[in-house]
């Protein structure tokens, strides 16, 4: 996506964010911060739509040591004053301890999936609490292949990166002043310790940008990705979603 049009895009996306608040009859937003880009992003927008009514949450769970200064980098980046910390890691270690003593075969994805579980409910205590929506940080590319934990991460109430590529994505970050070492940094869902999102897709996320943007890829990738996307459609259809970008655009909103 050209620069010009992802700033018009960014700029309705944070009145939708507005829109559907007031819609719902509530204040404000809380989002979850994990020192990765697509939650950075979703913060930057948060501030932007809510600038005195936000909640950005830090949740470490057998967090790095590179997620804990990458968080304090966007803190930093933000001027984020009041950043709650809640920290999972007894929750989540008593909840393992007993899936592993009653559980049988209880298996690694499944167990590092809680984890995602325990910040959601976590985001929704404090949203309840504060009367405010939570914001999802899923992008067009985890969405369209299901890389998401169903009612963790994909357990949300606003989804505004939904039709956003990865590389709209890293575009996104530096113009809302996202700090290089959020953007540079491998994509991780820190599910366990050296976890990398694309050694466990299989290939890039700019293969699947280029898949989803209409580009020709090998058709061992797309085969992947359409059967990622099929099997994973149960996944979606659980949260509000935007406007496309190419309908916004083609409705000449900004003119």
């Amino acid at each position: 996506m050209k620069e010009r049009e992802l700033k018009e895009y960014l700029d309705y996306l944070v009145g939708w964010i507005k829109e559907e608040v007031i819609k719902a009859n509530q204040k404000g937003v809380v989002v979850g911060i994990s020192g990765g880009i697509d939650s950075a992003v979703v913060a930057a927008l948060a501030i932007k739509a809510f600038p005195n009514n936000y909640s950005v949450v830090w949740m470490p769970c057998e967090s790095s040591e590179l997620d804990l200064k990458c968080k304090n980098d966007l803190l930093e980046s933000l001027s984020i004053k009041n950043c709650l910390e809640v920290n999972l890691l007894e929750t989540f270690s008593c909840l393992k301890n007993e899936l592993n003593n009653n559980v049988e075969g209880i298996s690694k994805l499944a167990l590092a999936n809680s984890k995602a579980r325990l910040r959601m409910t976590t985001l929704y205590s404090i949203a309840q609490s504060k009367n405010s929506l939570v914001l999802g940080t899923d992008n067009a590319c985890e969405w369209h292949i299901g890389y998401f934990t169903k009612f963790g991460d994909g357990g949300v109430d606003l989804v505004p990166l939904l039709y956003l590529l990865k590389r709209d994505v890293r575009l996104a970050a530096k113009l809302l002043n996202i700090p290089d070492s959020i953007i540079n940094r491998e994509p991780t869902a820190s599910l366990w310790e050296n976890q990398t999102d694309e050694s466990e897709i299989g290939f890039s996320y700019d293969l699947i940008d280029d898949y989803l943007s209409g580009l020709k890829v090998d058709n061992n990738v797309k085969e992947r990705i359409d059967f990622l996307h099929k099997i994973s459609e149960h996944k979606r259809n659980l949260a509000k979603k935007p406007q496309t970008i190419k309908d916004i655009l083609k409705n000449n909103i900004f003119k």
